[in-house]
């Protein structure tokens, strides 16, 4: 437990042999329970696993009657959830709980399969740390600490906050995040809140029990996806400087197919954001704006078609501006539901 909380960590892990066995290995003392998410790995992940969770577990090991398959992408369990002990703790032998995918999933799907569990156990916060061991345990403090003690519903770690954490980013990864960054700004109305990639997070019971999990997005737009439904909930985020961390591992991200992929699902994501501001916040102005700005920069193409650069110049400053209020409108009425971490970080 952490101040009264218990904790949970969500390990999601595909053909990650060689590195998921040290992530369970080094969850600190304080996490109650580590759900371990094997997506139906191709290597020798899930023996690993099963191997490093048996040593793991003080009382009983995994065996196949408490290691979990998922056998028809619906999570399969052959136990109950463990009742809580009196004074909130995880009444269970086993922390370290095996689970795995008859199919692949993707990494959403992994996660989701770790946040039901949590859910099911009332966990009061789970973190998720990716298996390949490019999340620092050291740092797990700093993500639970907002949601603990300063009311956060969500905590996501940054690696853009400081130049120094910045320079340790391979410059291609460091372009690609930038441009997810600005997208998932304006998708999710976090306008604060950057490198939304980056999968080392923590979330609340609370967000868990009041968030639609099932219907987020199962691969890497997940997190993208995630930030959105949460502002739709007017639940605050804490962004978290941390630093990056790459070693051996190889990364499964295909940028070429991400990246158009995910900004459709950000634009499909605005517009599901618009009308729960228009429906539930009454946020006429803002809304108005972005949509006269939108139908005004088609407008200024066709312009410019018909009646030459003239009329498309004209048009096209008006859309901006009304996009730019839009923004700014937007940015104004979320900047409660934000908070930055930044504290011994140099140049943050």
């Amino acid at each position: 437990m952490y101040n009264g909380n218990t904790v949970g960590v969500v390990v999601p892990a595909y053909n990650e042999q060689g590195f998921v066995g040290e992530v369970i290995d080094t969850v600190p003392d304080f996490v109650d329970r580590v759900y371990v998410v094997d997506d139906c790995s191709t290597d020798d992940t899930w023996q690993e696993i099963r191997d490093h969770a048996e040593r793991v577990n003080s009382t009983g090991s995994a065996t196949e009657d408490d290691a979990e398959v998922d056998g028809d992408d619906e999570e399969s369990r052959p136990d109950d959830p463990q009742p809580t002990l009196a004074d909130g703790g995880l009444a269970t032998s086993n922390r370290v709980v095996p689970m795995r995918h008859a199919t692949n999933q993707g990494v959403g799907g992994a996660i989701k399969t770790g946040y039901r569990r949590a859910r099911e156990e009332d966990v009061d916060v789970t973190a998720v740390m990716a298996g390949d061991g490019q999340m620092d345990p050291d740092l797990l403090v700093r993500l639970i600490d907002p949601i603990v003690n300063e009311g956060a519903d969500y905590a996501k770690g940054n690696r853009l906050l400081s130049p120094e954490f910045r320079a340790d980013m391979p410059r291609f990864r460091l372009v690609g995040n930038w441009m997810l960054s600005v997208l998932t700004k304006i998708s999710s109305g976090y306008w604060n809140t950057g490198d939304p990639q980056n999968g080392y997070t923590a979330i609340s019971g609370r967000a868990l029990d009041e968030l639609d999990i099932d219907s987020l997005y199962d691969d890497y737009g997940f997190a993208n996806e995630l930030l959105v439904r949460l502002n739709c909930h007017d639940m605050r985020v804490a962004d978290v400087a941390t630093p990056a961390m790459y070693g051996d591992e190889e990364s499964t991200i295909e940028y070429h197919t991400f990246i158009p992929k995910v900004s459709w699902l950000l634009l499909s994501n605005f517009a599901s954001r618009l009308r729960t501001n228009l429906a539930e916040r009454g946020s006429r102005a803002t809304v108005a704006a972005y949509l006269l700005g939108a139908v005004g920069l088609v407008s200024s193409l066709v312009a410019g078609l018909v009646a030459g650069l003239g009329a498309f110049g004209a048009m096209l400053v008006g859309s901006l501006l009304l996009l730019g209020a839009a923004m700014s409108l937007d940015r104004a009425s979320g900047e409660e539901l934000e908070m930055q971490v930044t504290e011994g970080v140099e140049g943050a």
